[in-house]
């Protein structure tokens, strides 16, 4: 039977993303609240099918909202790193990227007992410091850039590139990325949001949405035979009623297809012992 893997996992930002883009009126605050309501609803219905998740969590979310987090904990699910703010690594420079990346370690330290071994780019967008900082500090994975839809491989340190030059490729490093994908993400598809870049409206029907989900996990046992889908959700946002029939469905499907939930450590695993010398995409 093949070994086809999901991770359901949670970018449990609450309000640290409206902070991060300095909206923090009162409304936008709520918004961002509104995942704590979305996190009892998660939880309840992961505990339900039990199964084991993989939530991103900036340090500010743990330390603005402790009970909320320590129950996704106590639950059993894996605590991933998100930054401690939610600003954009690529903006920070590398001093202030490590820093970041520094404090939201020994929150989730202090939270679960050990460091993290995943980490998640807020707005998945690395800088060239990324790669080699995440490998100084001890992660196992990354979980933020979409070179393969539904296999693991090796992130590399950053490529050289230029406009009239053929791209020179990095090296391949032990750091496993665990690609994802805009369209699994629930954000672009049901968060209406404007800013001076324009507006993302948002508020897609949920059931043209999850078939498109489900198709992407069919695809994937249609045509291989070891495989890893991630889907990225935000409590704020799949945590309102009809998302969460349509998450619902979804899992239930899934199941009735045979899709084994694993979080993303566990996935990180199983590539390696399936892969000892791992998935390169170094050049094509």
């Amino acid at each position: 039977m093949a070994d086809l893997f999901v991770c359901l996992t949670f970018d449990h930002d609450n309000v640290s993303s409206a902070i991060s883009r300095g909206t923090t009126t009162p409304t936008a605050m709520s918004r961002g609240e509104f995942g704590v309501v979305g996190a009892q609803r998660i939880l309840a219905l992961l505990k339900q099918h039990a199964i084991p998740s993989t939530w991103f969590t900036p340090g500010h979310t743990i330390e603005s909202y402790p009970s909320c987090v320590a129950a996704v904990h106590a639950a059993g699910h894996e605590i991933g790193n998100h930054g401690w703010t939610h600003r954009v690594p690529a903006t920070l420079g590398l001093e202030g990227e490590e820093a970041e990346l520094v404090r939201a370690n020994a929150a989730i330290t202090a939270l679960t007992g050990r460091p993290p071994r995943g980490y998640r780019s807020p707005a998945w967008d690395l800088s060239p410091h990324s790669i080699g900082l995440l490998i100084k500090h001890g992660f196992v994975y990354d979980s933020s850039m979409m070179g393969h839809d539904s296999m693991p491989y090796q992130a590399r340190l950053p490529d050289q590139i230029t406009l009239q030059e053929p791209m020179m490729f990095g090296a391949d490093t032990a750091l496993v990325e665990m690609p994802i994908s805009w369209a699994l993400d629930d954000f672009p598809h049901f968060e209406y949001t404007r800013s001076d870049a324009g507006i993302l409206p948002g508020g897609a029907n949920a059931r043209l949405v999850v078939e498109n989900w489900i198709n992407e996990f069919r695809y994937m046992k249609k045509h291989q035979d070891w495989g890893v889908l991630t889907y990225t959700f935000h409590p704020h946002v799949i945590g309102r009623g009809h998302r969460m029939y349509m998450l619902e469905h979804m899992v239930e499907t899934l199941k009735a297809e045979r899709a084994n939930f694993v979080t993303m450590e566990t996935a990180v695993g199983e590539y390696r012992r399936t892969f000892p010398e791992g998935i390169s995409l170094r050049g094509g």
